[in-house]
């Protein structure tokens, strides 16, 4: 006997809406390549400044891994809204501004003791 197969319609969303959703994940994307770039910036301090920054290193790595992360999460983000826009459904949540949130709020944290340090 064969599984029956439920197939959901899919139809070619208003392209102002699809636009919005890639400036959105292009957003995410620069939001992540400032944080990798803050990130390198904060280790090449540490060298060439010497060990007068401590944590520099340890700040500019989270930076650096936050912003490799970011776009699997923008992407999968971006994938899930285009289709929920095909299908008629409701937008999923966006959980990666609380993944961001979370993780610049450790950053400044970070940073804070680097500059009182």
């Amino acid at each position: 006997m064969s599984e029956p197969t439920t197939e959901v319609e899919e139809v070619e969303p208003d392209y102002r809406f699809t636009l919005a959703n890639e400036r959105t994940y292009l957003s995410w994307i620069r939001t992540a390549l400032a944080l990798i770039a803050g990130g390198v910036g904060l280790a090449a301090l540490e060298n060439i400044i010497g060990p007068d920054w401590p944590l520099a290193r340890e700040v500019g790595l989270v930076a650096t891994l936050l912003g490799g992360l970011l776009p699997l999460v923008a992407f999968q983000h971006w994938r899930k809204v285009q289709q929920a826009m095909r299908r008629g459904e409701p937008l999923p949540v966006q959980r990666a501004a609380i993944v961001l949130a979370v993780g610049m709020v450790f950053l400044a944290a970070g940073l804070a003791l680097v500059i009182l340090l």
